[in-house]
Parts: C-alpha cells; sequence; structure tokens
C-alpha cells in the first residue's frame, strides 16, 4: 500500500494520479535547494485565498531567480481543476511549485530558463481546534541578508524543522522562534497571535518571517469584527503573561494554543471567534 494518501500531480501540461516522480539525483533543486512553493486548502467545497496562494507563488519565483512560466490566473485554473478529481468534501492540501532542473555555469545559483512547474494536490485532513503546546526554541530565525525570506522557498525550513524536532524531544508540539533582535517572530509552522485585555497582539512583519495570508485574512476579519488588533514588537513575557494564544497558518487555519512553556491555558474566546469568521468568510466566497 503506497505511504502516501490519494494524490494528483501536474506535471509536463498533464494531470498524473499519484506521487510521480519528477526530480532526477542531478537536477539543482534537489541537491541545492532551488525550489519555490505554494500551501493552499481545499475544504467544505471550498478553497479560501486560492488566487493569493497563486500571485505568492510567482512572487516567490522571482525572489529566487527562478522564472514565473504562469500567470496566477492560469496557476488558479489548474488548482481549480486538480481538486475537482477529488470527492467534492475532500480535505485537501494544494501545493503549487517551481523548482530549477540545472544551474549556471558555476552550478550554484539556478538557471532561471531550466525552470519547471508543477502542482501536487493531495487528501489531508482538516485538524479538530483542539490546540496545542509551545516552548521557546534555541533557534532563530534568519534575517534578508542571511537567506531569501521574501519568497516561500523550501531551504527556508531545515530551520523550522530542526525547532520542531528539539521541541518535540522535549515533549511540546510546537516551537515559538525570535528574530535576531529576541523579539518573537512566529511559530515553526504559523504565525502567532495573543491577547491581552481584550486587545489582540501579533509580530509586526519585520521580513524575518513570513507574513501569511490566513494571517493577514485573520487580522482584517478581527478587525472588522470591532476588535483592536495591533502588529507590534513582542517579547516573551508578553506571551508568558497572555489571556489567550493562538496560530494562523494555511494547514489548520486557526488554531488554540493550550500550554506555553510549563503554562496551561483554555482555548480563548477570540481565538474561537477568529476561526468563527474564518469559516464565514471562506463559505461566504462559494455561496
Amino acid at each position: 500500500m503506497s505511504e502516501f494518501s490519494e494524490t494528483w500531480t501536474y506535471s509536463d501540461d498533464e494531470w498524473q494520479e499519484g506521487n510521480i516522480p519528477v526530480v532526477g539525483a542531478r537536477e539543482h533543486a534537489f541537491w541545492l535547494g532551488s525550489s519555490v512553493f505554494d500551501g493552499a486548502r481545499a475544504f467544505e467545497g471550498v478553497c479560501p485565498d486560492l488566487d493569493l496562494h497563486c500571485e505568492r507563488l510567482n512572487n516567490s519565483a522571482k525572489a529566487l531567480g527562478l522564472r514565473a512560466l504562469k500567470s496566477a490566473e492560469e496557476i488558479e485554473a489548474l488548482c481549480r481543476e486538480g481538486v475537482a478529481k477529488f470527492a467534492p468534501d475532500a480535505a485537501l492540501y494544494i501545493r503549487p511549485m517551481y523548482f530549477a532542473t540545472q544551474g549556471n555555469a558555476l552550478a550554484v545559483a539556478p538557471l532561471p530558463e531550466s525552470t519547471k512547474f508543477l502542482i501536487s494536490i493531495y487528501v489531508t485532513p482538516m485538524p479538530a481546534p483542539k490546540g496545542f503546546s509551545v516552548t521557546m526554541s534555541p533557534f532563530r530565525r534568519p534575517t534578508q541578508e542571511c537567506m531569501p525570506l521574501d519568497a516561500k522557498a523550501g531551504c527556508l525550513y531545515p530551520n523550522n524543522a530542526r525547532a520542531l524536532m528539539e521541541a518535540a524531544e522535549r515533549g511540546y508540539g510546537n516551537a515559538m522562534l525570535c528574530d535576531m533582535l529576541g523579539n518573537v517572530a512566529e511559530l515553526a509552522t504559523a504565525n502567532i497571535f495573543m491577547a491581552k485585555d481584550g486587545v489582540v497582539y501579533t509580530p509586526a512583519a519585520n521580513g524575518t518571517f513570513l507574513s501569511g495570508i490566513t494571517r493577514g485574512r485573520v487580522i482584517s476579519l478581527l478587525s472588522e469584527a470591532g476588535y483592536d488588533v495591533q502588529q507590534t514588537t513582542l517579547q516573551i513575557s508578553d506571551f508568558e503573561n497572555a489571556d489567550e494564544i493562538f496560530a494562523t497558518g494555511n494547514f489548520s487555519k486557526v488554531m488554540p494554543i493550550t500550554r506555553f512553556e510549563k503554562r496551561d491555558l483554555q482555548p480563548g474566546p477570540i481565538a474561537a471567534k477568529a476561526r468563527e469568521l474564518y469559516w464565514q468568510y471562506a463559505h461566504a466566497l462559494a455561496a
């Protein structure tokens, strides 16, 4: 039996069922990391903000020195074509990608004209909003001088992965990373929010972490609902004293944090409201 869930792959201008091989050992993306991707969701028959994810993919390609081969509108149409291959109520992860097959004369930099495009769509259940635990990571987010932080690039994720593994070894479900100045930046897999005395706070986008599409949507939805949402510089102590903490990201959308270091937290009303508003927004798009 395959180790992968039901999958469809778009490669070389055709859809193929399954997780088909697409990269050889000598290709640039395999050994030097020249790949970018984006992640959108299909669930309950809706694909919220799919257009923004496709647009960001092309921006990431340009930032990493790759060539955007299709318009955002073309990518969105192909993604919806792929989603239609699954059951109407399937929960899916939608992952369009670009990668380089060759490098320049010195091999290190990707050759833009060698860029290839593919889409991988696969069944991935939406996690129940039960929450998870978080600990501070000893690792930090890099600066733009160190890594291509203006791209959603595969080469950025080993740092997140080691933060997750270190946290798991200590019994936590996720890790909170600071930037190089010691300000809270994000979780290893999501953006972070907290609430105190009814005010919602989230780290200001300072170029050291991906300011997520779901993050932006939740900020807008809460603001429109009358909440005071402040994007600002936050310290670890702010989260230690928070009334509630929650995370946003494409994979789970809105998820409460039920433990921060040794402190247990109850899922809070603002996190619940943010999730409710997001689901209302997502389904209103299909109305």
